[in-house]
């Protein structure tokens, strides 16, 4: 089968592999028609991971069912499926409680919790930015479509990572009808944080960038945008609301934070927020952060390379601020999204930039790496479709 493999940073080759197969009772095959890039699959893209050289790219999957374990008995071979990028076996402790997130089966690593397709200290498994892709505990993982699916996988396919991961951020900064809501970063998650605050009712939400194109997305979401290179997000939230700040806000950055200029900062977009939110108010942070950043020496500090982030804790403390962190349990949260989407109440797929085959991966990620101009978010269909 065809693939997207990694072969160091900066290179993406797609080549022949060996064909996803069944390993397990309960595993399914999925032929994929959509796979999106992600912000997430730039980090490991630049040798920002310790993402191993060949491997296969791609955590945000959805296909068609071909061949099912023995064990598999409620998903079926000709289901259209989308894949959370979690993977998980649905009964450890972390995911009786939910926590798809850290499941402790599937992470090969004890001192570990939580695994994923294609994705760096995430366990061994392949990425989805191929023509097949072997799904662990298919009954328990997949989440079918209806009949519907083939014609809207723009929007189908978000469910994998970005449309949970936007929500997620909302979830954990609170956001309630008629609140004041601040994102950092117009990125795909960003815009999906953006999305599910108007989603959940907010009264008003910010949304700060310096990408022209990424903030005019935001804005025909019903988001004001604040373009860092001409105006201080802080000055503008809290002239807004009386010098109070914001209720709650999401951080959808990461720890390649950079200014307009591209000096990296991984402490940039969070102080802002904590600089932004009033007191008491809520912080919701799904932008990467990682222990371990191999390129953050020379590109910021060495206590960055080991994850150490110069936060102003005293003022997050002063204002008794509360902070959500981490990935994002995508099954909490994708069906009842599936749901909205299927009822024509959310279109996630707007962010949708490219839509191209297998073979033009290696552009792709060129062009979304680099922020060139409306380049907002690629879709890969390996099996044709477009």
């Amino acid at each position: 089968m065809k693939a997207a493999v990694y072969e160091g940073p900066r290179s993406i080759v797609v080549k022949d592999v060996p064909d996803a197969r069944i390993e397990h009772p309960g595993d399914i095959l999925v032929k994929i028609t959509s796979t999106n890039i992600c912000g997430s699959d730039l980090h490991m893209y630049e040798g920002r991971t310790s993402f191993e050289s060949g491997r296969t790219m791609g955590h945000e999957n959805l296909g068609i069912v071909v061949e099912t374990g023995p064990a598999v008995s409620r998903v079926e071979v000709g289901d259209y499926v989308v894949l959370p990028f979690n993977i998980a076996c649905g009964y450890c402790r972390m995911c009786d409680r939910g926590l798809t997130n850290y499941c402790l089966t599937m992470q090969p690593d004890p001192s570990m919790a939580g695994a994923a397709y294609g994705f760096a200290g995430m366990g061994p498994y392949g990425g989805g930015q191929a023509e097949l892709l072997r799904v662990p505990y298919g009954d328990f993982n997949a989440l079918r479509l209806g009949e519907d699916a083939a014609t809207r996988q723009l929007d189908y396919v978000m469910l994998a990572d970005i449309f949970p991961t936007g929500y997620h951020a909302t979830e954990m900064a609170g956001v309630e009808p008629g609140d004041r809501t601040i994102v950092f970063g117009a990125g795909p998650v960003g815009l999906m944080a953006a999305y599910s605050a108007r989603l959940r009712g907010a009264g008003r939400v910010w949304v700060a960038d310096h990408h022209t194109d990424r903030l005019s997305l935001a804005e025909q979401v019903g988001a004001e945008a604040i373009d860092t290179r001409v105006a201080d997000p802080v000055e503008v939230v809290r002239d807004a609301t009386c010098g109070l700040g914001a209720d709650n806000g999401c951080e959808c950055v990461g720890y390649q934070a950079h200014d307009p200029a591209g000096s990296e900062d991984a402490s940039l977009a969070m102080n802002a927020l904590i600089d932004c939110v009033r007191f008491s108010g809520s912080l919701g942070v799904v932008g990467v952060f990682i222990p371990e950043d191999p390129g953050a020496e020379r590109a910021q500090t060495e206590q960055a390379a080991r994850g150490r982030v110069p936060i102003d804790f005293g003022m997050l403390w002063l204002k008794g601020l509360t902070v959500g962190t981490g990935q994002t349990p995508v099954k909490r949260y994708n069906r009842a999204l599936r749901d909205l989407i299927a009822a024509g109440r959310a279109e996630p797929g707007f962010i949708v930039s490219h839509e191209l085959d297998l073979d033009q991966a290696p552009a792709a990620y060129q062009h979304f790496d680099a922020r060139d101009d409306g380049w907002t978010k690629v879709v890969l269909h390996p099996n044709g479709g477009r």
